[in-house]
């Protein structure tokens, strides 16, 4: 009962459902009918965390590890914090379909990361 009071306080003790607030007085598990005062849940807090590993599961999207992938190499532009010439990009489309994509820089000799709209 304590375990349930400090964590998991909107779920029964009993079955482990949900809590319904039918009332301002008591609580109501749905299916064993099981009723806590509202006074003992009233005034804690819920979150959670959601990390992108999560998103991305829930979604099926995979992750191609980064050692397999080769950027293209660019020397069209002088970086922003050394001047150095030497880019590696990549192009997404981040906006709607009718503007033109993103364009994503990073110099190989500082790291310095810009775009280009």
């Amino acid at each position: 009962m304590a375990y349930s009071q400090g964590r998991n306080f909107l779920f029964c003790d009993l079955c482990g459902s949900m809590l319904n607030l039918n009332s301002t007085k008591f609580a109501q598990c749905p299916l064993c009918k099981l009723k806590r005062n509202v006074k003992e849940i009233s005034g804690r807090e819920i979150s959670y965390k959601v990390t992108a590993e999560d998103i991305r599961r829930d979604l099926g999207i995979s992750i191609i590890p980064e050692e397999k992938v080769q950027l293209q190499k660019t020397d069209a532009k002088a970086c922003e914090k050394c001047g150095h010439n030497e880019h590696t990009y990549y192009s997404r489309q981040m906006r709607s379909a009718d503007e033109g994509a993103t364009t994503f820089y990073v110099c190989t000799n500082c790291q310095h990361q810009f775009t280009e709209n």
